[in-house]
C-alpha cells in the first residue's frame, strides 16, 4: 500500500480540502482530529462537508480511510457520519456509521456497530466500491457490503456529518484520514 495522501488534523488541515457549505462556527481543529458539529440536513444539503479531490480511479484501485468517533451519542433518526463519494459534484456512495431505529449500524451493509469509534475505509475501483470497517479494538477490517460505481467524472471524497438533531449539539471527531493505492 502506498500513501498518497493522509492528514492527521494536528493543528491545521492540510493542503487540498475544500468546504462544502461551511459553517465556520461548527467546526474545529482538536487535539490531532477534526471535530465537526453534526447539524440537520441530509446528503444534497449537507454542512460542512470537508471534500477534496479524489484520486483517478482509471489508474488502479484505492483505499480511503479515517477514524469516526461519537463525541455524544446519536438521538436523531437517521444521525451520520462518514466518507461519501462525489461523481459530477452529486453524492453517489457512503460508507457511514448511522443511527436506524435505536440502534447503531454501518452503512451499507447494515452491520451492527455498538463501538464508539470505528475506521471506516472505502476501497474504489474504476467501476466498483467495498465498504470495510474496523470497530475499535479489533485488528482486521470486515466487509460491510460491495457494489458498482459509476464512471469517473471530477471524483470527490468528503468526510461528513448529518441529520443531527436542531435542538441539540453534537460533534463527530474525526482522525487519521488517508488515501492509499492498493
Amino acid at each position: 500500500m502506498e500513501t498518497i495522501f493522509e492528514d492527521a488534523f494536528d493543528g491545521q488541515l492540510g493542503d487540498g480540502w475544500t468546504w462544502l457549505r461551511e459553517n465556520p462556527d461548527h467546526w474545529r481543529l482538536a487535539d490531532g482530529g477534526l471535530e465537526i458539529r453534526v447539524e440537520p440536513g441530509v446528503a444534497d444539503t449537507v454542512l460542512n462537508a470537508l471534500c477534496r479531490p479524489a484520486p483517478d480511479r482509471n489508474e488502479g484501485a484505492f483505499a480511503i480511510e479515517v477514524t469516526v468517533m461519537n463525541h455524544t451519542m446519536p438521538i436523531q433518526q437517521y444521525e451520520q457520519a462518514g466518507i461519501t463519494w462525489y461523481c459530477g459534484g452529486r453524492p453517489v456512495f457512503k460508507v457511514v456509521k448511522e443511527l436506524i431505529n435505536g440502534d447503531l449500524w454501518i452503512i451499507p451493509g447494515h452491520v451492527s456497530m455498538r463501538t464508539k469509534s470505528v475506521r471506516l475505509r472505502l476501497i474504489v475501483t474504476a467501476d466498483s466500491w467495498e465498504a470495510t470497517f474496523r470497530p475499535e479494538g479489533e485488528t482486521e477490517f470486515q466487509t460491510a457490503a460491495k457494489g458498482a460505481l459509476p464512471a469517473p467524472n471530477d471524483d470527490q471524497v468528503s468526510i461528513q456529518c448529518y441529520n443531527g438533531p436542531p435542538n441539540a449539539e453534537h460533534w463527530i471527531r474525526f482522525e487519521d484520514f488517508r488515501i492509499a493505492k492498493l
